[in-house]
């Protein structure tokens, strides 16, 4: 009689480790994406390192190089899931970044740049 309920509760305390859980999902953004009326702006000969600070406010980062400085602006974004369950837990994050140069001689003139955008290609995935 006594074991019955034993293996009532056995099942029920089986099936509730293993049905308990929950999905998370996230999203990252940081800073703004770059528009395309300031990007065409962007003159190289012609643009000074104070009319990019101007346009597209302050760099993430700034690199000094041989014959001039590099004005890094990068673009984050992050797109995560995870799944919690009572013994297991897994997680999937997917980040992709926009990015833009600028270099600029010793005269802080731009003498070119280039652009990379990929952060809208972030995806949700299974973990």
């Amino acid at each position: 009689m006594r074991k019955a309920p034993l293996a009532v509760l056995i099942c029920i305390t089986v099936t509730l480790f293993t049905a308990s859980g929950c999905m998370i999902l996230g999203k990252n953004k940081e800073n703004k994406s770059f528009e395309s009326e300031k990007i065409e702006q962007l003159k190289p000969g012609e643009t000074t390192a104070s009319d990019v600070l101007k346009l597209l406010g302050t760099p993430t980062s700034v690199v000094k190089l041989s014959n001039g400085n590099a004005y890094i602006f990068k673009r984050v974004q992050s797109k995560g899931t995870g799944l919690i369950l009572f013994v297991v837990n897994m997680g999937y994050t997917n980040t992709h970044y926009d990015q833009l140069v600028c270099f600029f001689n010793d005269q802080n003139i731009l003498t070119h740049y280039g652009l990379t955008m990929d952060a809208e290609n972030a995806r949700y995935g299974l973990p």
